[in-house]
């Protein structure tokens, strides 16, 4: 549970699930990549569902809508040339791509940003994150070498 749960949060991801399930819990690498794949993806509907909703409403709290503000003009920033060259391909790559500010969350927050329709959102972010957890998966493992 305590890796589904670690998966979820927006910081850490699967990023960060995995190596806690594989290094921790000493989990099978299958077990690992499978609980932090259900983990990072269950904020997801809701976040495409209710983000609007959540940015809305994080106006009457300045201090919240100052955070909001902050990550949703960085994400347009950084994201919007590749989303208008890319397409979908640009939030598959985006949600794949383990780094640091990327993942569902932020996946999430550009699909709606970007105004990509749920049906369409969804499949992508997830694509994006079997490939991220693939990536980190076999990196913690040691099949993969990523900065080196």
């Amino acid at each position: 549970m305590t890796v589904i749960v670690f998966a979820a949060t927006p910081v850490f991801e699967l990023r960060g699930a995995i190596p806690l399930a594989l290094l921790q819990y000493e989990f099978d690498p299958w077990i690992a990549y499978g609980l932090a794949v259900i983990g990072n993806l269950l904020p997801v509907p809701f976040l495409l569902l209710g983000l609007k909703y959540l940015i809305q409403f994080s106006q009457r709290f300045p201090w919240f809508h100052k955070m909001f503000e902050w990550w949703t003009e960085r994400t347009q920033r950084k994201h919007s040339k590749n989303f208008e060259r890319f397409g979908a391909l640009a939030l598959i790559l985006f949600v794949a791509i383990p780094f640091p500010a990327t993942g569902a969350w932020t996946g999430s927050l550009a699909a709606v940003l970007f105004a990509v329709p749920f049906k369409v959102a969804f499949p992508l972010i997830t694509v994006g994150v079997l490939i991220a957890g693939a990536i980190v998966t076999l990196a913690s493992i040691g099949i993969l070498a990523i900065g080196h």
